[in-house]
């Protein structure tokens, strides 16, 4: 005895369902003079081989050869006698479902004129709404083999993404100026995509672009061209960086020692560059030496020094010169929170 199913209804669709099935599994052996039950929210699509018969509106239905005319042509092929016949019914929700997240599950390579090459990550939101329930049922159902939400959500956040990567790559000018457009691009978003939601029986009501955000890599790349960018010479900028560096070097343990540990790449190819010119000019100098005037004789230390001024008298780090005089070995004054160095007391100190 198969199977009778004399209810058909799906009473607890509730506001995040797409389309409940029923029976959730397996064909459902509906018979003559069945029940089916459409709520306000519903519509109900019957379904057989991978072909949607028909169409029920909100209400009560009886099932008959009336209001379900393909049901004649079913009902020949016999089935012992008993007038039933095997099918599915999808209720279809007609809310309207609001606050469906869309993302970029992998950051999106694209052309920039001011860093090159980005990787950027979109996400938002849209809101949609069943508009053709026989239509829906076909497209998803029939075409892709899926009926539950989860399936159908990330079928249609594919279908988003590759629409957004084809908007962006088309309208890419800078990362920069991505900011002041997300209003035009969700507009244009919204326009692009609503063909494609149409086709498939839905109507995009709402579509938002919340965020493009950079990579960690492409990150830094703004980062370094909003450092260059303020301070607009680039030799200027690599002369603060090579002297942050060596003020950032004569911090750490060992003084000179660690100098070239704390050098940045930046700093490195800086104090390069400068020792590189220094040396021109020695040679220079070098050549011009015996016809020009002879070489100008270094600056006297000043009678008192800061611990910086001490350090480069003696060529040690301002550590070293801290420690000297926390053991009583230098003779210095303190002033507040720093310390002045008389000339004499290093010399004192150096000698024999």
């Amino acid at each position: 005895m198969p199977r009778i199913i004399d209810v058909i209804e799906a009473p607890d669709q509730g506001g995040r369902e797409l389309v409940v099935r029923a029976p959730a599994f397996g064909s459902g052996d509906f018979r003559l003079g069945s029940q089916v039950i459409v709520r306000e929210s519903q519509r109900a699509v019957f379904y057989r081989d991978g072909k949607s018969l028909d169409l029920f509106e909100p209400g009560r239905h009886t099932i008959t050869t009336f209001n379900l005319p393909i049901l004649s042509g079913l009902l020949r092929m016999g089935t012992a006698g008993q007038d039933i016949f095997t099918a599915e019914v999808f209720f279809a929700n007609m809310r309207e479902f609001t606050d469906l997240k869309w993302g970029t599950p992998e950051p999106v390579s694209l052309r920039d004129t001011d860093l090159g090459l980005v990787r950027l990550r979109g996400f938002g939101q849209y809101t949609m709404q069943i508009s053709d329930p026989k239509r829906f049922v076909d497209q998803f159902v029939g075409a892709q083999g899926m009926y539950r939400t989860g399936q159908i959500t990330d079928y249609l956040r594919g279908a988003i993404i590759s629409r957004m990567t084809d908007l962006w790559g088309e309208n890419m000018t800078s990362i920069l100026d991505l900011p002041r457009l997300f209003d035009e691009l969700s507009a244009a978003m919204r326009a692009t995509l609503q063909d494609d939601f149409t086709a498939m029986g839905l109507s995009l009501k709402q579509f938002r672009i919340v965020s493009i955000s950079p990579t960690e890599e492409t990150a830094k790349a703004i980062d370094e061209r909003a450092s260059m960018g303020a301070i607009g010479d680039m030799n200027a900028y690599m002369q603060f960086r090579t002297a942050r560096a060596l003020g950032d070097a004569a911090q750490q343990p060992g003084g000179a020692g660690g100098t070239g540990e704390g050098l940045g790449l930046g700093a490195g190819i800086g104090l390069g560059a400068g020792m590189a010119g220094m040396i021109t000019n020695a040679m220079g100098g070098a050549t011009q030496g015996a016809t020009q005037q002879p070489a100008a004789q270094p600056v006297a230390a000043p009678a008192i020094m800061t611990l910086e001024q001490a350090a480069g008298y003696l060529q040690v780090s301002p550590a070293d010169i801290q420690a000297l005089i926390d053991d009583g070995s230098l003779q210095a004054k303190r002033i507040g929170s720093h310390y002045r160095i008389a000339k004499r007391a290093i010399d004192d100190f150096l000698a024999p």
